[in-house]
């Protein structure tokens, strides 16, 4: 009997050394993103150097304006910079600290949102999308479209569109203003918009109007980018009773420290705010001169879940170290382990993205996508469309970005050769 108890006691004892150990190595697999020496984070400074020297030789050579890159590594900030300037026109130098439109790295975010509701019971990802929007209710697939004016018939959709269909760009909705033309056309007409520069708009009464409209396939039949994050944020304003630029910043912008990401800037940041540029004929950047670019200027009231957001490298890079962390940062748990392990894992079946998977809002990079530039397996990312760019890499402990402001970006290699060399810059 004694024997027996001693062992009982034995047990428990370790199993309290165990916990304590887990919750240790928790915290330490927990970082807040601090800047440190690359050496000490197995980066070689020498190495990020060259980043410099590509950076400075494509602005040099007329193919962009400026550009902010930003790499940490565990936890450890190695790389925060910015080159060039902010203002073709004033010549105003970037400092790394200037707010840039995100465009589509607004998708994430609002998928991120929508997980945190998924953790309070508040939908499942196979339910359809009319259970709360009964708009979508009996969805209709294009059947038959007549260009001269714009009249189309339709088919009845194999199935509903659900909200796993949202996050993995797999409903069928397309895109207004850079999808398909006869897509296009048809969300013109009823007045459907991209996602920005729709300032005095609601996002509820266009998704509503979006409901009715025809898709573009049937559900689940194959990838296409389009407005599905525009309808999921529209479903956090349903599921949280917020609106979405309301729980984004009492849920996520605050409790993170994300000071700087905002869908409408306040007058006060009005001037960190990057100039948009274009081309040239000959692929040069020149400013502009569009004045719709200026949409995070305005007091708007149209908040697109899709590609509504500005911020700043720090801000995006707190967020995906967030997500690196297993949904916990500087102490607050926004997400499970076991969520965001669900939201970083194929989704989308035998469909591919190029080489690649999708997630619940993320490109997943693959074995075979790693034999392309180096990326990691399972590694996470997107951009947007005034060209930026990150991804976030658990096996390496890497949350990398780099941020322009050029539509389009013909010389967009600066991006793919960013990503190389953040891991060439590996000495560990």
């Amino acid at each position: 009997m004694k024997k027996t108890f001693i062992l009982s006691l034995t047990a428990v004892l370790l199993l309290t050394l165990f916990s304590c150990s887990s919750k240790e190595t928790s915290k330490k697999e927990s970082p807040v993103l601090k800047e440190a020496s690359p050496e000490s984070a197995g980066m070689s400074s020498e190495r990020l150097n060259r980043i410099d020297r590509m950076i400075e030789s494509v602005i040099d050579s007329g193919w962009t304006a400026g550009a902010a890159g930003f790499i940490a590594r565990n936890g450890s900030i190695v790389y925060y910079k910015a080159f060039g300037v902010s203002d073709i026109e004033s010549k105003t130098p970037l400092k790394r600290d200037d707010i840039f439109r995100i465009a589509s790295q607004t998708k994430a975010i609002v998928s991120i949102a929508a997980m945190m509701l998924f953790e309070e019971g508040k939908f499942l990802p196979d339910d359809p999308v009319s259970k709360y929007i009964p708009e979508f209710k009996n969805p209709r697939v294009l059947d038959k479209f007549n260009e001269r004016d714009t009249t189309f018939t339709t088919v009845p959709a194999r199935r509903e569109i659900t909200i796993r269909d949202l996050f993995t760009h797999t409903s069928g909705i397309d895109y207004a203003g850079i999808g398909s033309p006869v897509m296009r056309a048809i969300y013109a007409k009823h007045g459907i918009p991209g996602g920005f520069g729709t300032d005095q708009m609601v996002l509820g009464e266009k998704m509503r109007a979006l409901g009715k409209l025809p898709l573009a396939h049937h559900p689940g039949e194959r990838f296409t980018y389009g407005l599905n994050v525009d309808v999921l944020g529209y479903l956090v304003e349903i599921w949280s009773g917020e609106s979405l630029d309301l729980y984004l910043k009492k849920h996520l912008f605050e409790p993170l420290g994300m000071n700087d990401t905002y869908f409408y800037l306040p007058e006060e940041k009005h001037t960190r705010l990057v100039k948009v540029n274009t081309e040239d004929r000959n692929g040069h950047v020149i400013p502009t001169g569009q004045e719709m670019v200026n949409y995070p200027l305005l007091k708007g009231t149209y908040f697109s879940g899709g590609a509504g957001l500005s911020s700043t490298v720090y801000d995006y890079a707190v967020f995906l170290q967030m997500l690196l962390n297993n949904g916990v940062y500087n102490g607050k748990r926004f997400l499970s382990r076991r969520t965001v392990e669900l939201i970083t894992s194929n989704q989308i079946g035998d469909l591919n993205l190029g080489y690649n998977k999708f997630g619940l809002g993320f490109e997943l990079t693959t074995g075979r996508g790693q034999s392309v530039l180096g990326v990691s397996e399972g590694s996470f990312s997107w951009g947007g469309y005034f060209g930026t760019t990150y991804w976030a890499d658990p096996k390496e402990g890497i949350v990398a970005m780099i941020f322009c402001q050029q539509t389009p970006l013909s010389h967009g290699e600066i991006q793919s050769k960013f990503r190389a060399m953040v891991y060439q810059a590996i000495d560990d």
